[in-house]
């Protein structure tokens, strides 16, 4: 499991968020690919539900996902030069 560090002064959305970007950038999550569900970043990461749907937000705030209502939440496919 990716650490979190509870003691960063990044909070741990940010945290979670930002290895989501990793996986995003490495080609492990693809574009149009589902990202987990909050209730797996949930298990993955060992934190509350509401931290997970604040990094999924601010994912999404970011242009890096977008999300299909009752379908889940998908990488956005980012024109070159868009700000990482």
């Amino acid at each position: 499991m990716p650490e979190i560090d509870h003691e960063s002064p990044t909070p741990v959305y940010r945290q979670i968020a930002a290895l989501i970007i990793k996986e995003i950038e490495s080609g492990a999550i693809p574009v149009n690919r589902k990202i987990p569900s909050e209730s797996a970043l949930t298990q993955r990461f060992g934190v509350a539900r509401e931290t997970a749907r604040n990094a999924v937000k601010f994912l999404r705030d970011e242009g890096w996902v977008f999300t299909v209502p009752q379908r889940g939440t998908y990488v956005a496919e980012r024109k070159p030069g868009s700000p990482a």
